[in-house]
């Protein structure tokens, strides 16, 4: 990745949202202001996207002053661009969890993993929101040999965690309910769901700001010195502050080294067709659940709520977005639905997010009163949203599910920032050649 481009302003225009079905759709907000001079607050939250809104939300509700800074507009990033699925559990699975952090540890994560998507639910719910929680994930199986194994995970959870939400489905039910040769089976979580991620974002602002959060966009942050209290500063603003949250995800750039050489960005691409009569609609995917793949780059669909399908694949590593996005996720969009040959694309976007080489997120106490919250992996919708919540209980002392979090170890990339490009696109290779087999 070229050290001369800024993720923040490399493939879009400052001060506007991307091209993306959301961000035509939206009930926008008028602009918030750019911060200038000397400020103080409790807290400063930098980044405007799931994590920083929910942080700042969750602390103007506990009585805390808080000044909020986006480089960019408010769900400006991953978080207003994503395929809008709000997962059960954590990205990585039970089992694996288990194996590598024993059992109670791995009982917590899954328990903070079932309080996020309910978090998501709940605000969802909110009048300052124009978006609608819908219920069921589908994981859908590309290789019968995988097939086994979901009926048996399922069974895992619906044994061992009393989670009765999930089933096992199989070769023809699967065809049943999503329209596509491509599947042999999986499962379906109606504790799972999906919602229009702008507008999520969207409403958390307005939550927000009704809270008392002073929100800044067109705000980056140039400096973060450590101390205390904290100084936060932008091209035209000092914040002083007693508390700092780090909520950038993949667009930190080069705000913290500590942070970066565990977070990476990458880029993630979506596509959203002309709208479909509500019969066809069914043909693709029946009762408007949402479904996501077992490809190691995984495919991921739902549908809009005005009938379009968003379809979300393939992935790149530089800096730059491809110059045909439409042609790029078109292939992948055709080997799962071929009936879709000739269909209108209204939009194509692409969009930021960030990864860790464990895909778990990666929580950091980088300095008494500095916290950091990023690295989602492609999971963050819920629990993005969680993350604000619990730096908000970490900032008024109460630290436990911050430390059930931070306590799973995050490996640094192999050969820091320099090299993790290339060896990540080395084992992305790897993996691709691996879903063809």
């Amino acid at each position: 990745m070229s050290k001369g481009l800024d993720l923040l302003t490399a493939n879009d225009t400052p001060g506007e949202y991307p091209h993306s079905y959301y961000a035509a759709a939206a009930r926008p907000l008028p602009p918030f202001p750019e911060a200038r001079g000397a400020m103080a607050a409790d807290v400063c939250v930098i980044g405007a996207g799931f994590t920083g809104l929910s942080t700042a939300l969750h602390l103007a509700q506990r009585g805390y002053s808080v000044i909020l800074l986006e480089a960019q507009r408010v769900g400006f990033g991953a978080s207003g661009r994503n395929g809008g699925q709000a997962g059960m559990g954590q990205r990585v699975e039970q089992d694996e969890l288990e194996a590598t952090l024993g059992k109670d540890h791995a009982r917590k994560l899954w328990d903070i993993a079932a309080q996020s998507v309910q978090l998501v639910r709940d605000l969802s719910r909110d009048p300052s929101m124009d978006c609608t929680f819908h219920d069921g994930i589908i994981h859908a199986d590309h290789r019968a040999r995988y097939v086994p194994h979901s009926l048996d995970y399922a069974k895992k959870l619906q044994d061992e965690y009393g989670y009765d939400k999930i089933r096992g489905i199989e070769r023809d039910e699967i065809r049943d309910l999503v329209g596509s040769p491509a599947y042999h089976g999986g499962t379906i979580d109606m504790g799972a769901g999906h919602i229009d991620p702008l507008q999520f974002a969207l409403g958390l602002a307005r939550m927000a700001q009704a809270a008392g959060v002073r929100i800044f966009e067109g705000s980056k942050v140039t400096e973060m010195p450590e101390g205390s209290p904290a100084l936060v500063r932008t091209e035209a603003a000092e914040i002083t502050a007693g508390h700092v949250v780090l909520a950038c995800n993949g667009y930190l750039g080069g705000l913290n080294s500590k942070v970066a050489a565990r977070v990476m960005p990458i880029n993630n691409y979506i596509v959203a067709t002309e709208p479909m009569d509500p019969d066809r609609q069914e043909s693709f995917i029946r009762n408007n659940h949402a479904v996501a793949d077992s490809k190691f780059v995984v495919n991921y669909f739902r549908f809009s709520d005005d009938h379009r399908l968003l379809f979300g694949g393939a992935e790149t590593y530089g800096y730059r977005f491809p110059s045909d996005i439409r042609a790029l996720v078109t292939k992948p969009m055709l080997q799962i639905f071929p009936q879709l040959k000739g269909v209108r694309l209204d939009h194509a976007w692409g969009g930021t997010l960030a990864i860790t080489m464990n895909r778990m997120p990666h929580f950091e106490r980088l300095a008494g009163n500095i916290l950091s919250l990023s690295g989602y992996s492609g999971h963050g919708l819920a629990m993005a949203t969680l993350a604000g919540q619990i730096a908000a209980e970490a900032i008024s002392g109460q630290a436990e599910r911050f430390d059930v979090m931070a306590s799973v170890p995050t490996p640094r990339f192999p050969g820091g920032t320099a090299l993790r490009t290339p060896l990540l696109v080395l084992a992305m290779l790897w993996y691709s050649m691996r879903d063809r087999l």
